[in-house]
């Protein structure tokens, strides 16, 4: 076929089969921009807890289990975010996953336990949300920001209190870190061992005194072994040995 002003000529089959491809890509585009979109809209309807539009969403076939672009599930940054409401809705979906972490392995239990949202740490373990876990469970996020009243909670669910990160940190160790002085008189109280090192050989006291916790270290003082007289972590149910 000869060219026209410099141009091939496509026969009318081929320029509709064209014209068609282009309007299917234009198409995808668009449906990808509008998920996107739609994503988004979901998410900050999430932070603001907007119950009404996360409510209609959900009865409209919302995934509960949906993640933001960075992979953070909704209940996570609902129940980061305080946003009570849409985290409670969240969790009463049928096929909610209340154990999916974000990208840092956090859980919405986790998360509403580093902000001492009894309430919402209540919600989710009457939900099913599990109390204890391999690695960094919620006792250890509540004792982190010394929320005596989670961390009293916790253990009454049978939260294992000397629970090891993956590196054997206990909750007492972060306490201690803290400086949160109830707290690890709380922890020791209830049982948690000071003599309990983490896979560098540091103790609760130790930790104490490294970041500079001096109620810590008077408390941890009169009722822990003597530096170096520590015994490891121990893998006890599993809860002291690395992921």
């Amino acid at each position: 076929m000869k060219p026209i002003n410099g141009l091939s000529m496509i026969r009318p089959g081929a320029a509709l089969r064209a014209l068609v491809l282009a309007a299917a890509c234009g198409t995808g585009f668009a449906a990808t921009l509008a998920h996107a979109e739609s994503r988004d809209a979901i998410v900050k309807a999430v932070k603001f807890d907007d119950i009404a539009d996360i409510g209609k969403q959900l009865k409209n076939g919302l995934d509960p289990n949906l993640t933001d672009e960075r992979g953070n599930p909704l209940i996570v940054i609902a129940a980061r975010e305080k946003s009570d409401k849409v985290a409670e809705a969240l969790a009463s979906a049928p096929n909610v996953d209340l154990e999916k972490t974000d990208p840092a392995g956090e859980n919405a239990l986790m998360m509403a336990s580093l902000n001492g949202d009894l309430p919402l740490v209540k919600f989710l373990v009457d939900k099913g949300a599990e109390v204890s876990k391999k690695g960094w469970t919620a006792l250890h996020y509540a004792a982190t920001n010394g929320h005596d009243d989670v961390v009293s909670y916790l253990l009454d669910k049978s939260a294992y209190i000397d629970a090891g990160s993956p590196n054997g940190t206990t909750p007492l160790m972060m306490a201690a870190r803290g400086n949160h002085d109830t707290t690890v008189t709380l922890l020791l109280d209830q049982g948690a061992d000071p003599a309990i090192k983490n896979q560098v050989g540091v103790t609760a006291l130790e930790f104490a005194k490294h970041y500079q916790a001096p109620d810590a270290v008077k408390i941890l003082s009169t009722r822990t072994v003597r530096i170096g007289d520590g015994r490891p972590a121990s893998g006890a149910g599993g809860q002291n040995s690395a992921k």
